[in-house]
Order: C-alpha cells, then sequence, then structure tokens
C-alpha cells in the first residue's frame, strides 16, 4: 500500500508541473499589464518600473517559468535574507550559496487587485466550495441509491420507467442551465412558499449584533443544482449493479433459505452492489468542487468559482492560476484517495 501511494504522488506530482506550466504559458500571453494592475493607472513610471522587476516580468520567458516553478513547489531554492524569509517562510534544509532550498507551503503569488497571497484568498473561499460539493453528493449518493434500489427491485415497470427517463434527463442536461430553472422557480416565483431566495450564503450576520450564523437554507438549492448530474448518474449506476447482483446463485440461495426479500436486499444485494457506486461517489466529488463554479456564480455562493470568475473579469492572474493549480491537485489527491479506498472495498483488486 504505502509503496503504491508513493507511486501515485509522484506520478500527480508530474501532472501538476504539466498543468502548472500550462497554466503559466497560457497566461503570460493574455493582454494586460499585471505593474499598472498593482500600482495603479496614475503612477510615475519609476514605480511601475519597479513593481515589473519585482514581479520578474523584465526577464525572458524561461526564467519566468523557472521562477513560477520554484514559488508553487513545496521544496525550492529562496533567498536566506529577512526579506525571503518573510515572503516564503518554511524550513531551511540545506544552504546553497546566498540562497537555501527551503520546505513551505506552495507560494502561488499576490493578487494584482489586492496585493493578498493567493494560497490565502483560495483558502478563505475554500470551505464554501468544500460544503457545497459535500451537500450535492450527500444528496446525489442518497438520493441515487434509493431510486436505484427502487427501479432495480421493480425493472419493467412504470416507476423503472419514469426513474430511468428522469435519469436521462437529468444527465443530458447542463448544470448551469438546470440551475438557472431552479433557481427562478424556487428562490424567484414559489419563494413565499419556499422561504428560499436566490442569494445567500452558509454563514450570514447580523447587522445589529455583527454575531455569524448558520443558514443551512441557503444550501439547498445551490446543492440540488449542482447534484442532479451526479443523482442521475449514481440511479443508472445504481439500477445496473443491483440487477446484476440479484441475478447471481447466492441470492436465489438466500431467499430458498427463507431469508425475506427485505434482508436480501440489504444485508447481500445491496451491500455487494454497492462497491462501484462508492468509487463513482468518491471520483464525483473533486469533479464537483470544479463544476460548483458556474453554480456559485448563479447563487452569489462565496467559494472558488466566485472568487475564480471575478479575478478572470479583472484579469487578476495570480488567482486564477492559483485556482487552477489547486483544484488540479485537488484531483490529484481524491483520485489517490478512491484508488486506495476501491483497494480497501474489493480485495480482488490488486494496487499493482
Amino acid at each position: 500500500m504505502f509503496p503504491f501511494i508513493l507511486r501515485r504522488l509522484a506520478q500527480g506530482l508530474l501532472v501538476l508541473v504539466g498543468v502548472a506550466c500550462t497554466v503559466f504559458l497560457l497566461f503570460n500571453v493574455l493582454p494586460g499589464d499585471p505593474a499598472a494592475l498593482l500600482a495603479g493607472q496614475r503612477t510615475d513610471l519609476a514605480t511601475k518600473a519597479a513593481i515589473t522587476a519585482d514581479l520578474g516580468l523584465d526577464q525572458p520567458l524561461p526564467l519566468r517559468l523557472a521562477g513560477y516553478l520554484n514559488d508553487v513547489s513545496p521544496l525550492g531554492l529562496h533567498p536566506r535574507d529577512s526579506a525571503g524569509r518573510a515572503r516564503y517562510g518554511g524550513l531551511a534544509l540545506l544552504p546553497v550559496g546566498h540562497r537555501a532550498l527551503v520546505l513551505k507551503m506552495p507560494y502561488l503569488r499576490r493578487s494584482f487587485q489586492s496585493n493578498k497571497d493567493v494560497l490565502r484568498i483560495l483558502l478563505d473561499y475554500f470551505p464554501g466550495t468544500m460544503w457545497l460539493a459535500l451537500a450535492a453528493m450527500a444528496i446525489a449518493s442518497l438520493g441515487g441509491v434509493a431510486f436505484g434500489v427502487a427501479a432495480a427491485l421493480r425493472p419493467h415497470s412504470w416507476l423503472d420507467r419514469a426513474l430511468v427517463s428522469t435519469s436521462v434527463l437529468g444527465i443530458s442536461v447542463p448544470s448551469f442551465v438546470a440551475a438557472i430553472a431552479i433557481a427562478v422557480t424556487f428562490g424567484f416565483y414559489w419563494s413565499s412558499w419556499t422561504g428560499l431566495s436566490l442569494t445567500g450564503q452558509l454563514y450570514e450576520t447580523d447587522p445589529f449584533t455583527g454575531e455569524s450564523y448558520l443558514v443551512l437554507r441557503n444550501l439547498l438549492l445551490p446543492a440540488v443544482a449542482l447534484g442532479i448530474r451526479p443523482l442521475a448518474i449514481i440511479t443508472q449506476l445504481t439500477r445496473s449493479s443491483m440487477l446484476d447482483v440479484l441475478s447471481q446463485d447466492y441470492i436465489r440461495t438466500a431467499r430458498a433459505k427463507g431469508l425475506s426479500r427485505s434482508a436480501t436486499v440489504v444485508h447481500h444485494a445491496l451491500r455487494n452492489a454497492l462497491n462501484p457506486v462508492v468509487t463513482a461517489v468518491s471520483g464525483w466529488l473533486a469533479s464537483l468542487m470544479a463544476g460548483a463554479f458556474f453554480i456559485e456564480y448563479i447563487f452569489n455562493w462565496k467559494g472558488l468559482g466566485t472568487v475564480t470568475l471575478r479575478a478572470v473579469e479583472n484579469l487578476d492572474l495570480p488567482v486564477v492560476m492559483g485556482a487552477t493549480l489547486f483544484v488540479a491537485a485537488l484531483f490529484v489527491l481524491i483520485n489517490i484517495a478512491v484508488d486506495v479506498l476501491y483497494a480497501l472495498l474489493d480485495p480482488r483488486v490488486k494496487l499493482g
């Protein structure tokens, strides 16, 4: 298990290096003057020149790429002076001339708009995206398994056909289209009945006391909109897996021994049918975090999607690049966890 995890981490590191190079080269050919964005349009030329030198924009593109990879890497060469320690922090492992090999948090540069550390910005907005993705995954998992089991227990019935047809529709409709329809219907036209609104945050602040309080109802509409597609896929996956398991000999043997239908389904069929479902659920979590961007924008949800799309509008390239790397790292880590979890659930799987 441990060698497998190390090997997958090494492969994931290569993927992240490729993503970092692609993102850097892509966004460094876009128009815009980062020095002007940081200093303001009315700043004198000397100040802009100093900012340009500090950002390394006066260097050739290969050197700027090497510097960017050195910054975003958790292990890099950085100055040993007080300015270098203040910018990068971390643990100095080995002195190399006037620099040191430092083990640190990845440095994703600073925002052109706010001059804040990009990693700090992303970590501030990440909980909103995480809770939204987890809520959507919970709705999709519970609803998908329940609907899939109901359809498998009554094959070719009106219920089975209705659930399969609805799941096909759920797969076909893009998430942002479903989000707009759900927001307008339940958050605007029927808001007096549902008590839900078009926008809202997980935590709201009392204007009089200044205290924050949890508002779970604001999470409902964006979570449902984000969870429609995985719910439809899990429904079909559970149905097909259950139909395959219910046709096995050991299920007929359990029924012949006098075990009730509900006990057979719960203790034997469902347990063995959930392996591919668990894999799908785990794999969808990273996809939901990435797919939440437009959902967050529609519902004005405070998350990675909102801050990234605003950064795109303002040409705040460090935030966009940092968000891309952040989501790519999530994909790598979750995929490794899915492989390990699948091997633990199914002993037939070998980590080779």
